[in-house]
C-alpha cells in the first residue's frame, strides 16, 4: 500500500488519480533478476509518452546534490536542454551494459542515426547483490522496455530488487501532485529509486519514525548510500525552468532524512512532457510559464518526492541476498507511532 491508503497525509496539493509518474502518460517497465543466493538487482525504464524519443525530445534538465554517482547522459542534457533516449535505472556497475542496449534501441527506431545520448541513473545495490557478477545484460533492458505500463509495480521490483533504504528495504517508489495556474490545471509527478539513509534519519509526515524504530533489527552498513529522482511535468517549462524544477526534488528528499552523506550520490532528472524540442533549422516558437507562476510546481515537486521515497519504503518486502536481509519497514508499528502524533488521517 502507499501513504494515502494508511492516512499518511504528505504535503498540501492533491494527488493524480494514479498518484504516480503514470499520471504523465510516461510508462514505467521492470525487469526483476533473482538468480541464486546473491543476484538481487534489475533495470526499470521510465518511457516518456512520445513514439520516438529520438526525433521527439522533450526539454529536461538536472540537478546534481551531491556527486558520488555515474549517471549517464547528464552533460548533454545540461548543454543542450532535452532528453532524447527513454531514462533507464540500474545498479551502479550496469550502467554501461544498459547505456548499450539504449544506444541499440534508438539505432533501431532511427536507421540514420549516427549519434545518441542515452540516460541512464543508478545506485549501489551490492549489500543484497553480488555487484561483481554484473547480472543485468542488454537483453534485459529490452525486456523491460517490453514490460513498461502505466500500471506499474513499486517496492522491491526493478533497479530497485536489491536497494536499501534507511537500513529498511527500498527500492521504486513514486507519487504525483496537481496544481492550479492561472485557471490551468498540471501535473508533478516524481518516480525515485531509494537506497539512502540512517535508520535514525527516517522522517515520515514529519514524525521521527527511524528514531523510535532504531533498534528494528536489519540494520546493517553506513547508511550512506544513493538515491536517483526523475521528475515529470506537463506544464511547459523551458530547460532552465527544469532545472529550477529539479533542485526542489532535493528539498523532499531531505524531508524525509536525506543528508547527501559523502559516498551518497544524490541526482535528480527533471523534464517536461508538454511540448517536443524543435529539431529543424526554421525558427519556432515554445511556450513556457513565467518564472512568477513556478512556486506551486516546486512545492509539488518536492512533496511528490517525499511521497515517493516514503512509497517506495512502503511497497518493498523483505529481502535475502547476497548473505544479507533487508527488512521491510514494519508497517503496522510505523502507523502506530504516526497514530500517536496525529499524522494518520481516517477518511
Amino acid at each position: 500500500m502507499k501513504a494515502p491508503d494508511l492516512g499518511i497525509k504528505v504535503g498540501l496539493h492533491e494527488h493524480g488519480k494514479r498518484n504516480s509518474i503514470a499520471d504523465l502518460g510516461v510508462k514505467v517497465g521492470h525487469k526483476t533478476l533473482i538468480e541464486g543466493d546473491d543476484v538481487r538487482t534489475g533495470v526499470t525504464v521510465v518511457l516518456p509518452p512520445v513514439k520516438n524519443p529520438f526525433r521527439e525530445r522533450l526539454f529536461a534538465s538536472t540537478f546534481v546534490m551531491n556527486g558520488f554517482s555515474k549517471p549517464i547522459g547528464f552533460v548533454q542534457i545540461d548543454e543542450l536542454g532535452y532528453i532524447e533516449t527513454p531514462i533507464v535505472l540500474t545498479n551502479t556497475l550496469s550502467v554501461y551494459t544498459v547505456a548499450s542496449a539504449v544506444v541499440r534501441h534508438m539505432i533501431d527506431l532511427n536507421p540514420d542515426l549516427k549519434s545518441v545520448s542515452p540516460v541512464v541513473m543508478e545506485c549501489n545495490d551490492s549489500y543484497l547483490n553480488d555487484i561483481r557478477k554484473m547480472a543485468v545484460k542488454e537483453e534485459h533492458y529490452f525486456e523491460a522496455v517490453k514490460n513498461a505500463s502505466l500500471d506499474f509495480e513499486e517496492g522491491a521490483v526493478g533497479a530497485g530488487t536489491g536497494m536499501s533504504a534507511f537500513e529498511f528495504k527500498g527500492g521504486i517508489g513514486s507519487s504525483s501532485r496537481v496544481v492550479e495556474i492561472g485557471g490551468e490545471e498540471y501535473k508533478v509527478a516524481s518516480l525515485v529509486l531509494a537506497n539512502f539513509g540512517r535508520r535514525e534519519d527516517l522522517t515520515i509526515a514529519g514524525v521521527p519514525v527511524g528514531e523510535l524504530l532504531k533498534d528494528y533489527p536489519g540494520r546493517g552498513t553506513s547508511g550512506r548510500g544513493s538515491i536517483s529522482m526523475v521528475v515529470a511535468t506537463d506544464a511547459p517549462l523551458t530547460a532552465r525552468q527544469l532545472k529550477r524544477l529539479a533542485k526542489r526534488a532535493v528539498v523532499g528528499l531531505a524531508r524525509t532524512g536525506g543528508y547527501a552523506y559523502h559516498g551518497s550520490g544524490d541526482i535528480v532528472l527533471a523534464f517536461s512532457t508538454a511540448q517536443t524540442v524543435p529539431i529543424g533549422k526554421e525558427p519556432e516558437l515554445v511556450s513556457f510559464l513565467p518564472d512568477n507562476a513556478l512556486s506551486y510546481l516546486f512545492r509539488a515537486t518536492a512533496e511528490a518526492t517525499e511521497e515517493a521515497i516514503i512509497n517506495a519504503l512502503l511497497e518493498a518486502k523483505t529481502t535475502e541476498g547476497n548473505g544479507h536481509v533487508r527488512y521491510a519497514l514494519p508497517v503496522d508499528k510505523a502507523v502506530e507511532i504516526l497514530e500517536k502524533y496525529g499524522r494518520i488521517e481516517r477518511g
